[in-house]
């Protein structure tokens, strides 16, 4: 039998960043996920007092770690990490055998779930499959009915039946959506050109836009092929960037979206497939200049039905997430006011090497 994992490899293999604090508040161990979430490596935290290693933008996070007793859970907590703030989950445990000492933990909380936990934002999606197969009989009569009329009617009247059969596909294309949604077979995944992908998507966004706004490339071309389905990941991709010109249009006097793809090295993200922990190196940006999404629904943007667009219906996003989630990757946004840019980040699993020479 193998022997029983010790604490420090326990604590080494948690998904959630835990740091270990001392009576004097000075950050005495830190696991692998720490680093991640902090990008700081555990050479540059150990030893630094916690009130100078993390800022924490809340006045009460603040107040109760100076407290050497006082335990902590709070949600949404704000933290400046590599010059933008990010939210998180976090826990501060006493350690009662130890007067002084903590343990802190940590879990991202904003804008990315890649968990395969069920929550009240996905809904439950068998419901979604089931109505929209009970709707499209009914609305494919109703297109049949005034379609019909249309061809009766004197062309000046055509207009009223016309807008009924430009309803129907309205609803059909939601539709369609939803049952994508509901979907509970994920498409096969296996070795991907990423950027093969993103040039179709490309194309496919450049042919379905009236007005053509520059999309800007910035790929790393030595980048190998990633562990996905090249329809999903092509569809992730259309949905982003439709998005992204949707929003350069809408609030920049020179609309652009860039398209940037790297190796993010050190700064691995993890995410919980099947029970382990994956390594998600290859990261695609889609970037563009517009006003960015209302502050009220950032936290909210993958969550079905939630859409600033005045003609949206709010389930894009909600699609991309599942999409990435059943590849194994992880999606997550943030707004960069500096450079007056809203970016979406994907990041991918590398595909395994053949075997063959």
């Amino acid at each position: 039998m193998e022997q029983r994992p010790d604490a420090a490899a326990q604590i080494g293999g948690l998904i959630f960043a835990t740091l270990l604090i001392d009576a004097d508040g000075t950050i005495c161990e830190i696991n692998h996920a720490a680093e991640n979430m902090l990008g700081v490596s555990a050479k540059r935290l150990l030893n630094r007092p916690i009130a100078e290693a993390l800022a924490f933008t809340s006045d009460r996070v603040k107040g109760k770690l100076a407290v050497d007793d006082a335990a902590l859970v709070a949600r949404d907590v704000g933290l400046q990490v590599a010059g933008k703030e990010i939210n998180i989950n976090m826990t501060v445990s006493p350690l009662t055998s130890h007067p002084g000492w903590r343990v802190i933990t940590m879990s991202d909380a904003g804008r990315d779930d890649t968990s395969n936990q069920d929550d009240d934002a996905s809904i439950t999606l068998g419901a979604p499959a089931i109505l929209a197969h009970e709707i499209k009989n009914p609305l494919a009569a109703i297109k049949g009915a005034g379609q019909l009329v249309a061809r009766k009617l004197q062309p000046k009247d055509r207009s009223l039946a016309n807008m009924i059969t430009d309803e129907v596909d309205r609803i059909a294309r939601l539709i369609d959506r939803m049952q994508q949604l509901g979907s509970s077979t994920p498409d096969p995944v296996g070795p991907c050109n990423l950027h093969a992908a993103i040039q179709a998507a490309i194309r496919t966004v450049r042919a379905a836009s009236k007005d053509q706004i520059e999309i800007i490339e910035e790929f790393d071309p030595s980048l190998p092929d990633v562990l996905a389905s090249s329809d999903a990941l092509e569809q992730v991709l259309i949905n982003l960037i439709s998005n992204a010109r949707d929003a350069a249009l809408s609030g920049s006097e020179n609309p652009s979206v860039t398209v940037r793809t790297r190796f993010v090295g050190g700064l691995v993200f993890s995410a919980i497939n099947l029970g382990r922990k994956t390594r998600l190196p290859v990261e695609i940006t889609v970037s563009d200049n517009g006003t960015g999404i209302d502050t009220k629904l950032r936290d909210h943007v993958f969550e079905p039905f939630v859409t600033s667009k005045k003609s949206g219906q709010g389930l894009g996003l909600a699609l991309v997430r599942k999409l990435m989630r059943e590849m194994g990757g992880r999606i997550s946004h943030d707004r960069d006011d500096a450079r007056g840019t809203t970016n979406f980040r994907i990041n991918l699993p590398l595909a395994p090497e053949s075997d063959e020479q």
